[in-house]
């Protein structure tokens, strides 16, 4: 498969969502299944390196499946309230450049100091 844009990505959710009459959930809707899938993840980050081992009855699930999942509803949530996932990362890479770009120690200047 072909890798796609965030905008790509975005149209494909739409065009998933869109067949059905419901169409997209309510913002606290889209929250509260948000905050669902990030428990999820939670529990697989757990299993997987935390001290709490999967129970014998449950099924195996994938942290890269949880991950999908949020996406998913990320990209529900932006078309939902029409923002471009594009635009919202641009705009918040630059604030991480600029706001951040000292605040944490560069691996070239660890090198320099050995």
């Amino acid at each position: 498969m072909a890798e796609k844009t965030m905008k790509e990505m975005q149209q494909d959710v739409d065009r998933y969502i869109s067949q059905f009459k419901e169409g997209y959930f309510q913002p606290l809707s889209m929250l509260a299944r948000m905050t669902e899938e990030v428990g999820e993840l939670a529990r697989e980050v757990n299993h997987h390196f935390g001290e709490k081992p999967k129970k014998e009855t449950e099924a195996e699930g994938s942290m890269e499946m949880e991950l999908g999942d949020l996406l998913f509803i990320i990209i529900c949530f932006a078309n939902s309230l029409d923002i471009d996932l594009e635009t919202a990362f641009r705009e918040v890479m630059n604030k991480y450049y600029t706001r951040d770009a000292d605040r944490w120690t560069r691996i070239e200047e660890e090198a320099k100091e050995l």
